[in-house]
């Protein structure tokens, strides 16, 4: 568990730490001198007590978004409601980039990755195309310059960067996502880029999860830098949907998949070959392929979480609500109000639920934690 994980359970359940080790002190003494079982009934009910009593949402301030999230899940979790959903069909998807994780520090994680692998990291650099290169320094140009990227630069970025760790290993570029995201995040003191989560949103995981529902992240960026940054809290892999290129064994060659047996000692190696960038309605193709139900809980932040907020609020069968933060705090990240603020209105056009940031949230980042301005060594 990273210290940013053990930060947010203390604080989270100092108070709940404590009274379960005076129920053990209590225990002891009463199995000394008797009467157990009444005691036993009353911690149960102590229990039962600090559960319905629990604090979910310390991170935010009281606000629409909230409340509708809140009346939301009261409502289809109330076995007497006509909205009832049962555990099986309470499914949440949550886009990640700008949504639970930072996304301005200075742009995509994905993309900052990309750069450093490109134009920084010796062990590459010389060893680039020119496609790559080229893509890796209109990043570069855009973080520094603020000149604008390339049209589709989407799906010119997905196509670099199955080139650029093209032969790694799954576990090789586990590490090297990893060892990225325990740089300092610039653009910020007090947090690395692998702890750039928005503490709220932990907040809405753990809520969710207490009341039966089962989340997915679906995020345009490369599955397994999805898998390396999530698993610090807690979601498990068979629960990430992402960008996807080709793999294949590491004795494979040129031979297809159905004509070769693996071996034991065999590893899994990533190749140049794009299968699938997930963004609009890949994004629902790809929720439809993996988990066969349509969500009733859809969390985004960009035009490219619309066809998947759309496709959970068709669910016929059950009631849905959809939810858009708008990066709209400019004093605490790095953000453009004027054009979040446009975004608001055609998200709420749209019937999506908004979360500001800049209003909703208490923290954004973990308490501590200061923007700064940019730095560049290079």
């Amino acid at each position: 568990m990273s210290n940013f994980a053990r930060f947010l359970v203390k604080t989270k359940h100092n108070n709940l730490t404590m009274k379960r080790k005076f129920r053990l002190w209590m225990l002891v003494a009463i199995l000394t001198f008797g009467g157990v079982a009444p005691m036993l009934t009353s911690c149960e009910k102590d229990d039962e007590e600090i559960v319905r009593r629990k604090e979910y949402f310390t991170y935010w301030n009281q606000c629409e978004a909230l409340t509708a999230l809140k009346e939301y899940v009261a409502d289809v979790t109330n076995p007497k409601s006509p909205n009832f959903i049962s555990v099986e069909d309470r499914i949440a998807t949550f886009d990640m980039d700008g949504t639970f994780v930072g996304e301005l520090y200075p742009t995509y994680f994905e993309y900052n990755l990309l750069e450093h692998r490109v134009l920084d990291d010796a062990t590459y650099r010389d060893k680039a195309p020119e496609d790559v290169r080229q893509a890796a320094q209109a990043i570069r140009d855009f973080v520094r310059t603020g000149k604008a990227l390339p049209d589709h630069f989407d799906m010119i970025h997905a196509q670099a960067a199955a080139k650029a760790y093209s032969g790694m290993t799954l576990a090789q570029f586990d590490a090297y996502v990893k060892n990225y995201a325990a740089q300092p995040a610039n653009g910020f003191k007090g947090m690395t880029y692998g702890q750039s989560f928005y503490v709220p949103m932990l907040e809405v995981f753990e809520y969710l999860k207490a009341n039966g529902f089962t989340y997915y992240v679906v995020s345009g960026s490369d599955r397994f830098i999805c898998r390396s940054l999530v698993e610090s809290i807690g979601i498990e892999p068979n629960r990430v949907i992402g960008m996807d290129v080709k793999l294949v064994s590491s004795s494979q060659g040129d031979e297809a998949g159905v004509n070769y047996t693996m071996g034991k000692e065999e590893d899994l190696i990533r190749t140049d070959e794009l299968i699938i960038k997930n963004l609009k309605t890949n994004k629902v193709l790809q929720i439809t392929q993996e988990i066969g139900k349509v969500p009733v809980l859809s969390f985004g932040n960009s035009s490219g979480d619309c066809a998947m907020h759309n496709y959970c609020l068709s669910n016929s069968r059950h009631r849905t609500a959809a939810f858009m933060l708008i990066a709209d705090d400019e004093a605490r990240d790095h953000a453009n109000r004027e054009k979040a603020l446009t975004l608001a209105e055609k998200w709420r056009d749209s019937g999506y639920h908004v979360i500001s940031m800049r209003d909703d949230f208490r923290y954004i980042y973990a308490p501590g934690v200061e923007k700064t301005e940019f730095t560049f060594s290079n």
